[in-house]
């Protein structure tokens, strides 16, 4: 359990404990976030492609009411337990990065907050809720209540062409960084030692992808996905106390495609 503890501070930073360092409000991530980004990269063969649509201005970001308004919500996913974001759960952009400067998308994908830019983003905890009856409080009961995936949603907002570059840096992470990287935050230098494509298909393009961490030489298996909606990007993380996911949120990624329309 003290593996675990340590690993999910490390590597998520807020999703299941509190965040080490200081922590941020809600839509103002965009200030210090996408250090270490980059655009264009050949796709992963888990990507999927949509053109961007097109317009005679420039695009612009939502305002922060906007974007709450468009992130899932307790009504969007039965059978789990959906939080807002609270003060200091978020991490500081500029606080995470990773030791390969193009991985730094990865990073901050795998640490609740949105790629890139953003001009405002919103937050959300999701947790899925163990399919038990009774009300029985046996050892394997309780560990199986808190092995339930959580999932950290990140919705981000850009201007211009801020998605379509986040999403970039994004497939660029998932070539360059697939053979690992170090994951630097929370006090923290955690190794990610792999990073292998899924398929996933969500919004105009989407990326998903299973990481494995190692701590204290045990593998640690979470989930990453990322989709773009026009210049809304969407980025899920998914991690346990059990220290194994085995599939992608497909519940929560659906639930806010559908929302983002």
């Amino acid at each position: 359990m003290r593996s675990a503890a340590v690993a999910v501070t490390a590597v998520s930073l807020a999703l299941l404990v509190t965040a080490c360092g200081g922590g941020e409000k809600s839509g103002d991530q965009g200030k210090d976030a996408g250090k270490g980004t980059g655009t264009g990269a050949a796709p992963s063969a888990s990507a999927t492609s949509g053109a961007p649509a097109t317009s005679s201005a420039p695009a612009k970001a939502l305002s922060a009411a906007e974007l709450e308004k468009l992130i899932v919500e307790q009504a969007d996913l039965p059978g789990h337990q959906v939080q807002k974001a609270k003060a200091g759960e978020i991490p500081v952009a500029a606080a995470v990065s990773a030791d390969k400067p193009s991985c730094t998308p990865f990073a901050h994908a795998m640490s609740y907050l949105a790629p890139g830019k953003p001009a405002v983003s919103a937050h959300r905890k999701v947790i899925e809720v163990p399919k038990t009856e009774g009300e029985s409080a046996s050892p394997e009961d309780a560990l199986g209540a808190l092995a339930a995936p959580v999932t950290g949603v990140a919705l981000g907002s850009y201007d211009g062409q801020g998605a379509q570059e986040a999403f970039a840096a994004m497939k660029k992470a998932g070539t360059d960084c697939a053979g690992g990287f170090t994951l630097i935050g929370g006090g923290e230098r955690t190794k990610i030692s792999r990073i292998a494509p899924e398929p996933v298909t969500a919004g105009e393009e989407a990326l998903a992808w299973t990481v494995t961490t190692d701590v204290e030489g045990m593998p640690w298996v979470t989930k990453v996905v990322v989709f773009r909606q026009g210049n809304t990007l969407a980025s899920f993380s998914t991690l346990s106390f059990g220290g194994t996911v085995k599939a992608l949120p497909k519940a929560v990624v659906a639930a806010q495609a559908a929302k983002l329309g």
